[in-house]
């Protein structure tokens, strides 16, 4: 048996992509979709008409080319959300405008706007987890979304007072970015290579898996952003893992035994609970830079791809 349908038996498989056709290659569980990645596949062909029904969506439901195109980019998502559900059995993430993430109450609105979007396209909430940046004040807007029963994905998770604040706050799920995390230490130390078994985002997301299990949270765990396999095999055993299509072939191609590294058997007894209010919560990320820099930049970067698929549909589809 290859590793992919190892993991498979210990960890949820979910899809890093945008792509329909790799989805339906590797039959992954969930999907989960940002807007590089929806930006990625919105230049190719065979999305065009996902674009064109938005674009023909946001025209006829709206007035003023502003509002247009915010409706626009939120039915695209929803329509690129539509076709993966075709194929994946579980749930599909959605993520909120970058741009709102430090707005808890526009937060609320745009998901309820995207939620009720996909409930006119016959798509239950259940089958929809709203992607969310793990800001104070994203954690509060998912917090309430929770209580309403829309379920939310908290992303750009570096640090264990977003983890925390995460537990406490009731999401569904939290994606830590492993990767992220290993190219700032890389930089950090002046190396080219860290081995997984030493790596910091591994060791980051287990650290996460213990204290969630020890102290009885529901929340999910899904680690996300991988630079190589090898993170992968060293987090065998977390809930959900979301993979891009390069590693998921690797990983169908490599053969050997699958060792479950993350297991709740093995749990460190020297763990103490911690509480944060915002203040607690606002310092202890202040204190590690490297949360600090990584959750400021993925901010950032979602955000400017926002924008070039914004560009991209204007110049191209409302020209």
């Amino acid at each position: 048996m290859n590793l992919l349908d190892q993991l498979k038996k210990m960890t949820v498989v979910v899809a890093d992509t945008g792509d329909i056709e790799s989805m339906k290659k590797y039959t992954p569980r969930d999907a989960t979709t940002n807007p590089t990645l929806i930006f990625k596949a919105s230049q190719m062909p065979q999305y065009k008409k996902l674009i064109e029904d938005a674009v023909n969506y946001s025209k006829k439901h709206e007035t003023g080319a502003e509002k247009q195109l915010a409706l626009c980019l939120d039915m695209l998502s929803v329509n690129f959300g539509k076709e993966i559900l075709k194929i994946v059995p579980g749930r599909v993430s959605t993520e909120v405008d970058a741009r709102l993430s430090f707005d808890t109450n526009a937060t609320i609105e745009k998901a309820k706007k995207l939620i009720k979007l996909y409930e006119e396209n016959g798509i239950s909430k259940d089958r929809v987890l709203i992607k969310v940046a793990a800001t104070w004040e994203g954690i509060r807007a998912a917090e309430i979304l929770e209580k309403e029963g829309i379920h939310c994905n908290l992303t750009l998770i570096f640090s264990m007072a977003q983890a925390i604040s995460c537990a406490e706050a009731s999401v569904t799920l939290i994606s830590p970015f492993v990767g992220r995390i290993l190219d700032w230490n890389k930089k950090a130390q002046g190396v080219s290579e860290i081995a997984p078994s030493n790596d910091p985002g591994v060791k980051f997301v287990t650290g996460v898996f213990n204290y969630y299990k020890k102290f009885g949270y529901k929340v999910e765990i899904m680690g996300a952003s991988f630079r190589n396999s090898g993170e992968i095999i060293e987090l065998a055993g977390c809930d959900l893992l979301t993979i891009s299509p390069n590693f998921l072939e690797e990983l169908q191609n490599m053969q050997g035994d699958l060792v479950k590294k993350l297991d709740i058997s093995k749990l460190p007894d020297d763990m103490k609970k911690i509480t944060l209010d915002e203040k607690g919560f606002r310092w202890m990320l202040n204190e590690d830079a490297m949360a600090t820099e990584k959750l400021s930049e993925g901010i950032r970067l979602f955000k400017q791809d926002t924008v070039k698929l914004e560009n991209h549909i204007k110049e191209n589809f409302f020209a």
